[in-house]
């Protein structure tokens, strides 16, 4: 007895060999329209359109073609449900038993900048239709969604009669995909209208499973995109990502993009930039003539706490920056690219982490960053938007010299992704002293200034929030600060601005703060 298989894939890999072994090894008779009938038809595969099965012809420029009782009572029916029999002996209706089915590429055309009307003549109606109606009726009609899927329904198949374990978990990713569509195309109209949505709707399938959380007790998932962000980059050598490393990857490029990317050959200028990175927390970062004095430069604000660290570059690895990275124990390197012989450097180190990842790869500006509460999430703008220094005022008497100004751009932006308080003090566009994620802007400027120590004289430092009080200017100027650069916007403002006049230290306020938690 012949079993009907309705196929209908935008997705048309192995649907060929697929169909064929349903035809021949299994008596399926196969039922499809439009350009996969056309396909398979072209194949020599035996086909039933459609529009001769339901004895309806396709209308609407094809939006209407599957939504018939013919199709959707075929897949609903319940096989041993005695109303169900008499409906269909009434309605002359034939079984489905297999649903075969992937939707419009919806995601594909609005990545391409499709215009309005494009995208929504793009937005399947009918697929998702039939692949919900076979996911409910599960019990006695399988549903596949992906030509993943192929190969191990053959192999059930042939084992005999399908588990009733198997078909849930078909019916699982089944509705798990439609459930991704329909977040795409509601993500997609709430931006595109700028309609705030009333539920935040992300979609993101699963990568890989990982060894374990933050901690070895703790069980860990990556989710994401397939064509952007981590899961693009590639690793070149190394162990398999961690869930640590990631998050710190992901702060590390964070950081270092904040100077360009793939920044190209230019040894007059400063355009290099390394960051070293622990625990989420940038421990040494510079900007040099090269991607190797970058490094070295880097190293030096901190080569204890860079042990075992994560390094990200804006620019090309070379030979002379990979013989000063295999010297320290690190987890992760990232850059744009490797030259050969910087990769036949770095392969003694067989456990190193090397990724490679390319600036069409980044997420666009003006995405959303989340965080778990107990019992819900945190949404928020990610804090990347482009530094207008325009805005910046100068408050003090004595105005920051060229030099100056560099230094305090640099070690601004890289307080930025310095957990809260954060103090950052710097001098020739490299970090000297962090002081990082403390309860008191006091207690982060005291790490930060011991860390630096002699080397603070004629330095800068940078805050990622005010001033409530004049006691962090005073304790920069014993250690030598020559110019501070923070938010302002305190009641108290003044109170600094009188003791950095009263030391000869001057003062920027980028009136935007970047509290980082």
């Amino acid at each position: 007895m012949s079993s009907f298989a309705l196929v209908s894939v935008s997705d048309k890999k192995n649907i060929i060999p697929f169909c064929k072994e349903l035809v021949e090894k299994f008596n399926y008779k196969i039922l499809s329209s439009g350009g996969t009938a056309k396909h398979l038809i072209d194949a020599n595969i035996p086909v039933i359109k459609i529009a001769d099965f339901t004895n309806s012809p396709e209308i609407l420029g094809g939006r209407v073609k599957t939504l018939h009782p013919k199709i959707h009572g075929g897949i609903l029916a319940k096989r041993a449900d005695e109303e169900h029999k008499k409906d269909i002996e009434t309605n002359d209706l034939e079984l489905i038993d297999l649903v075969v089915v992937n939707l419009y590429p919806f995601k594909k055309t609005i990545e391409k900048g499709s215009q309005w009307e494009d995208a929504i003549e793009n937005i399947d109606i009918g697929g998702p239709s039939m692949i919900r109606s076979a996911a409910k009726n599960h019990k006695d009609v399988s549903v596949l969604v992906d030509p993943s899927q192929y190969k191990e329904f053959i192999d059930e198949s042939k084992k005999g009669e399908l588990k009733d374990s198997y078909r849930a978990k078909l019916a699982l990713e089944a509705f798990q995909h439609t459930s991704d569509y329909d977040a795409a195309i509601s993500s997609w109209i709430s931006k595109e209208r700028g309609l705030q949505s009333s539920k935040h709707i992300e979609s993101y399938p699963l990568i890989k499973t990982l060894r374990y959380g933050e901690n070895p007790h703790q069980k860990a998932s990556w989710y994401g995109l397939s064509n952007i962000g981590w899961n693009s980059a590639e690793q070149l050598q190394g162990k398999e990502l961690s869930y640590n490393n990631l998050l710190d990857l992901e702060s590390a490029l964070s950081t270092v993009l904040e100077f360009g990317y793939e920044v190209k050959d230019e040894p007059t200028t400063n355009k290099f930039a390394s960051v070293i990175l622990k625990h989420n927390n940038p421990c040494g970062a510079s900007l040099s003539n090269s991607s190797s004095k970058a490094f070295l430069n880097a190293l030096k604000c901190d080569s204890v706490s860079a042990f075992g660290g994560i390094v990200a570059f804006n620019s090309n690895v070379d030979r002379e920056t990979a013989i000063n990275l295999k010297d320290i124990f690190l987890e992760c390197v990232v850059a744009p690219s490797f030259d050969g012989e910087a990769l036949e450097i770095l392969k003694i180190k067989k456990n190193l982490r090397i990724l490679k990842f390319s600036k069409d790869k980044l997420t666009k500006k003006n995405q959303t960053s989340s965080k778990s509460i107990m019992g819900g999430l945190l949404v928020q703008d990610t804090d990347d938007s482009e530094q207008k220094t325009g805005s910046w005022i100068s408050v003090t008497e004595k105005i920051p010299s060229k030099k100056m100004n560099l230094d305090l751009n640099f070690a601004w932006k890289i307080c930025k992704h310095v957990k809260s308080n954060a103090i950052v003090i710097a001098k020739d566009q490299k970090t000297i002293g962090i002081g990082a994620g403390q309860m008191n802007r006091v207690g982060a400027a005291k790490i930060a200034l011991q860390e630096a120590g002699e080397l603070c004289s004629e330095a800068v430092l940078a805050s990622d929030g005010f001033f409530p009080f004049a006691d962090t200017v005073e304790l920069a100027n014993e250690f030598g600060i020559k110019a501070i650069i923070q938010p302002g916007g305190s009641l108290r403002d003044q109170e600094s601005i009188e003791m950095c006049n009263s030391k000869g230290i001057s003062m920027v306020f980028t009136q935007k703060r970047h509290f980082l938690h």
